[in-house]
């Protein structure tokens, strides 16, 4: 997928899904202290960098991806909301040894440490971060958003997603970990988990609908060469068309933990 569609795709994902991620953030700010000093992990195109700095309007924001082009992409968000004073960018590959990113009263990382090579270590790394009593928030996906509601359309996308999760696990992604073990074993001490069901209904946005598109789109191009003909040729009719339908629905779920280094 190309680096503009992936940012769109993140970038949307916070404007259809701003419900859950608004409830998310105000659970976090009343957890954290004046004026407090933020690291984002896996940053992106600064989806989280951008609503930690909103909620928390005394916050400065460490904002660090692998991605010089997503940080790019984030530092113009950034410019635009007239807050770039308050972000900084570090580029970093957190599966290497850290730069040094601390002291952090807050360490966010959202749908992040799957991507790591080894999670115990970057939590381990995070821990190192944190002052003592400082907090880490990790969210992670239980599963990915589906559109469809009619029956043929819901089973497609089941369809699609069970081979996307066999591409995951090939390529080594640490999905549906115990991330509370994860989190006990760095020495962090977790003091909350909560899943999040997310079920919009239409009347949606027109955003759900190019939501739904460019989700679809990514998925296709992953499966190119492991679906059958048959299942290639429906998703390619669904998504042709699916921005326009006035029936989608957005079904996901995500699970937040809080976890705190011990003072």
């Amino acid at each position: 997928m190309s680096h503009s569609h992936l940012a769109e795709m993140l970038d949307l994902d916070a404007e259809v899904l701003q419900e859950y991620h608004r409830d998310v953030l105000s659970w976090v700010g009343s957890l954290t202290p004046a004026r407090p000093r933020i690291v984002d992990l896996g940053a992106g195109t600064g989806t989280g960098t951008l609503a930690l700095i909103r909620q928390l309007p005394d916050a400065e924001v460490v904002a660090v991806d692998v991605s010089e082009q997503m940080l790019e992409h984030l530092r113009h968000r950034a410019g635009d909301a007239g807050v770039a004073d308050r972000i900084r960018t570090v580029q970093a590959d957190l599966d290497q040894p850290w730069p040094d990113l601390g002291p952090a009263d807050l360490i966010w990382a959202s749908a992040s440490l799957h991507h790591m090579v080894d999670p115990g270590d970057a939590l381990a790394q995070a821990r190192a971060t944190l002052r003592p009593g400082g907090l880490v928030v990790v969210t992670e996906l239980d599963s990915f958003p589906r559109f469809l509601p009619d029956p043929a359309g819901a089973a497609l996308e089941e369809r699609c997603h069970a081979v996307m999760a066999e591409l995951r696990a090939e390529a080594g992604l640490h999905m549906h970990e115990d991330w509370s073990a994860r989190l006990t074993a760095a020495g962090l001490t977790v003091e909350a988990e909560q899943r999040f069901d997310i079920a919009l209904q239409p009347p949606l946005p027109p955003a759900a609908g190019r939501y739904a598109h460019v989700t679809l789109h990514r998925m296709r191009e992953r499966l190119d060469d492991r679906l059958g003909a048959g299942d290639l040729a429906a998703l390619d009719a669904v998504t042709a068309g699916i921005a326009d339908r006035d029936d989608l629905t957005v079904r996901a779920t995500r699970t937040v933990w809080l976890a705190r280094r011990p003072g």
